[in-house]
């Protein structure tokens, strides 16, 4: 590390702390050369694996595109926000525990899935008739189902 001051090399760590909610590390910092003090923070930086979409294109994952995704299965359904916001933790959380550096949408669409059977039956049915592109009345009453079959 170098001082931001002088650019010079030798700095000395003069106290260390762990931060309140335990997820960072404050030091307080000296340079041997210029004698100046600062403060540095050390973060665990996660970052979220890329999203390889049907086409083969790859993008940033999107924490807004998931909660617009949910919000609109979810419309006009009695699911407190709250549920909402943990669903989206849940499946962010899978994605930074599954350790991969690219994952498929489809992945992505199966999580949407369980968190919203979890949820709301109409909000699942309602997802899935777009994701898994329902054309006929059929295909909504084997999801229809398939849903009732699952265990909860």
């Amino acid at each position: 590390m170098k001082c931001p001051f002088c650019q010079h090399d030798d700095i000395q760590v003069l106290d260390t702390r762990v931060s309140e909610e335990g997820d960072a590390i404050k030091r307080r910092r000296r340079c041997v050369n210029c004698d100046k003090r600062f403060t540095t923070w050390e973060r665990i930086e996660l970052t979220m694996p890329y999203v390889v979409k049907k086409n083969g294109s790859r993008t940033e994952f999107a924490a807004s595109k998931l909660r617009a995704s949910l919000m609109l299965a979810l419309r006009k359904r009695p699911v407190a926000a709250e549920s909402v916001d943990k669903a989206i933790a849940s499946i962010e959380e899978k994605l930074l525990t599954s350790g991969q550096r690219e994952v498929d949408s489809g992945y992505i669409g199966e999580l949407v899935m369980q968190e919203l059977q979890r949820l709301d039956k109409v909000a699942y049915i309602r997802f899935a008739s777009v994701y898994k592109n329902f054309e006929d009345l059929a295909e909504f009453q084997d999801a229809i189902e398939k849903f009732e079959r699952k265990p909860r």
